[in-house]
């Protein structure tokens, strides 16, 4: 019987998103992005910024309907031994929903860790492969 030489760990999506809604306050926050006011020519949060409203011009059907998610990737990797396990290290994929305002979708409770992925190496040329789970469920 052969061994698995790694082993991805995800944790899906969908429970933490639907959490969100659970909560009368923190569903009315999920529309925050929506109703805030914008300061022209300064950018606080990423629906103040041009790409933001791009997508929603490209994007009309999912821009209209406010509850739709928009969620932030972030991917970094780290060796948990130091520098003495350089053979060894942690791929991370985070998720973070923008609806919120600034002060909570930075907080750690808003932040979701995803996808975990042990391995001797950085992989960022089969990165598509190991965020195949999460683009599946979304």
């Amino acid at each position: 019987m052969k061994t698995p030489y790694v082993v991805l760990r995800y944790l899906s999506i969908t429970p933490r998103l639907q959490r969100l809604y659970a909560s009368q306050v923190t569903a009315e926050q999920m529309m925050w992005h929506v109703n805030h006011e914008i300061e022209e020519g300064s950018i606080s949060h990423p629906s103040d910024a041009e790409a933001w409203r791009h997508f929603d011009r490209t994007h009309p059907d999912f821009a209209a309907e406010p509850r739709n998610v928009r969620l932030g990737l972030c991917t970094d990797g780290f060796a948990p031994y130091g520098q003495y396990g350089r053979r060894y290290s942690y791929w991370s994929v985070i998720l973070t929903p923008y609806n919120l305002p600034s002060g909570m979708y930075m907080s750690s409770e808003y932040i979701f860790l995803i996808i975990v992925n042990p391995g001797p190496l950085n992989p960022k040329r089969l990165i598509d492969i190991y965020q195949e789970p999460l683009i599946e469920e979304l």
